[in-house]
């Protein structure tokens, strides 16, 4: 069981996985959830330091931030699984976020605002107003009106009529 933990610590923090010592702001880790939920979703690995050494989680109240993080201070909420791993007599909790169909998810920011939050590599920034306009048209499967020349739309029909591969999917 532990080699799932250990496989996951030798991979290093990245796009989808991050490593947490220990939670101790149910706000601060709301962003890297929603991060993870507006991304490639993603595995938290808590009680497991940045070097990937193993402290383990000191009690199960790091579920409980976890899980208010996720209900209190995101919206909407992000759902999450959760697994307690023991290695050599310390235990390391798994949250594991899906890639979300609900986004934008966002979280509280430090000056009590709400804020779209993205990852990039091991990183979180604030995503930006296109993007979420972008997540939101996609939402209400709204098109994206495209205004061809008369020379374009004979092209495109010369293209279509000679069932060229690319074109079939248009």
């Amino acid at each position: 069981m532990s080699k799932h933990i250990q496989h996951l610590i030798r991979q290093g923090e990245g796009q989808t996985l991050d490593f947490k010592f220990c939670i101790t702001d149910s706000k601060k880790i709301a962003r890297t959830l929603a991060a993870f939920s507006n991304c490639d979703g993603g595995r938290l690995l808590i009680g497991v330091k940045d070097n990937g050494s193993i402290s383990g989680i000191r009690s199960e109240e790091e579920f409980y931030m976890v899980q208010a993080a996720a209900e209190m201070y995101c919206r909407p909420a992000v759902s999450f699984e959760s697994k307690n791993w023991e290695i050599n007599g310390k235990t390391v909790l798994e949250i594991i976020v899906p890639k979300s169909e609900r986004k934008p998810h966002f979280a509280v920011a430090d000056d009590g605002t709400w804020k779209v939050y993205i990852r990039s590599e091991d990183q979180i920034f604030p995503g930006n107003n296109i993007l979420i306009k972008t997540w939101k048209a996609r939402k209400r499967k709204i098109g994206t009106m495209v205004r061809f020349t008369k020379k374009e739309k004979i092209l495109l029909d010369y293209l279509l009529k000679n069932e060229l591969p690319l074109l079939q999917t248009m």
